[in-house]
Parts: structure tokens; C-alpha cells; sequence
């Protein structure tokens, strides 16, 4: 049940937390020079976030930090699931997609669903940021935010880890695949 204010029951923020400060410690390759301390701080002080990355957790998005922004004192958190989200896939690109279609419709689209997390999906820019620090998707692709100019003709951007590569792929915006989700990103 979503509760209106996206505030986390002390218990469930609790076991967020643990999840997370486990993860971060896990994989300190993807954070140098990062405190974990202060990242909970920070969540601490921001519950709507916190409840954004409880939503990234829930959807198999196994959030992590990637990066401080030193202007803004944001901490960075991108989806570090080795696979697409699994509670994520089976979704068109955005809604225009998705009204697009005749029959078959998906439950929902990655855009909306996004909007309803609080999150963002990852950028081209990004996702290759991401794949620095592992390899992702090897068996499944993400959906990633499309510029403007594309997405006006009607198509849709993806990316997967292929033969030791990053590409970034297209189809209609209407397509949804089983293996197929997005990977999102919230600064906190």
C-alpha cells in the first residue's frame, strides 16, 4: 500500500538502511572516497528520497552510490542490479507508446512507473558510467531516457552488455519485451 506522504514505517526505513549501508559497503569500487555515514545523514534528513530508493529496492533495483555531486552535496544513486530490474520489465517506453498500441497493452510504462518512484531514468551518459563499474545486463537490456528529437519519431533508446560491449539500441517506443526494463537514478 503506498502511503500519500512516501514516508517509510520506521521499521521498514530501518531495513532499508541496513540493506543499503551492506551494499555500499560491498562494493566500495563504486564510491571511493565516500563515507558511509554521511550518506545516511543525508538520507536521514530526506524521506521522500528514502522512500524513492525504498521503490528502487522493491522493484529489484539493488540501488547503490555512484557518485557525490560536490556543488549540491548530493549523493548519486543509480540501479546496480547485475540484471534490469525484474519487477520493472514488460513495459513501453512512455505513454504516447503505449496508447500507440491497439491491443497488448502492458500494465504500465517506464516513464510512468518512474514518475510514480520519484526517479529518473538513466541517460545514455549515465548508463555507460554504470557499465564502469561492472557488467550489467549481460542477459537482459534497460530502457534509457531518450533525447527528444528521437522519441519525436517515434522511437526509443535501450542498452545492453554484449561481447564484452556496451550498445545502445532502438525500437518503437510502443515494444515491450520480458527482459526488458529501466534503470533508474534519484540524487539525495
Amino acid at each position: 500500500m503506498k502511503n500519500n506522504k512516501k514516508e517509510l514505517p520506521l521499521k521498514q526505513r530501518e531495513d532499508l538502511l541496513k540493506a543499503l549501508k551492506t551494499r555500499f559497503e560491498k562494493n566500495m569500487n563504486r564510491h571511493k572516497g565516500l563515507e558511509w555515514a554521511k550518506v545516511q545523514s543525508r538520507l536521514e534528513a530526506n524521506a521522500e528520497k528514502l522512500w524513492s530508493l525504498n521503490e528502487m529496492e522493491r522493484t529489484g533495483g539493488e540501488p547503490d552510490v555512484v557518485g557525490h555531486d560536490k556543488k549540491t552535496g548530493e549523493y548519486i544513486f543509480f540501479d546496480c542490479s547485475a540484471e534490469t530490474p525484474i519487477d520493472r520489465v514488460s513495459v513501453c517506453y512512455d505513454r504516447e507508446g503505449w496508447e500507440s498500441r491497439k491491443e497488448h497493452r502492458p500494465k504500465t510504462t517506464a516513464m510512468d512507473m518512474a514518475a510514480a518512484m520519484g526517479v529518473e531514468l538513466l541517460p545514455e551518459e549515465e548508463y555507460l558510467e554504470l557499465q564502469k563499474l561492472g557488467n550489467f545486463d549481460t542477459k537482459t537490456s534497460s530502457w534509457i531516457a531518450t533525447p527528444a528529437d528521437i522519441r519525436k519519431l517515434g522511437g526509443a533508446l535501450y542498452c545492453d552488455r554484449r561481447y564484452g560491449r556496451v550498445f545502445v539500441g532502438h525500437n518503437g517506443a510502443q515494444s515491450y519485451y520480458a527482459a526488458r526494463a529501466f534503470r533508474a537514478s534519484l540524487k539525495v
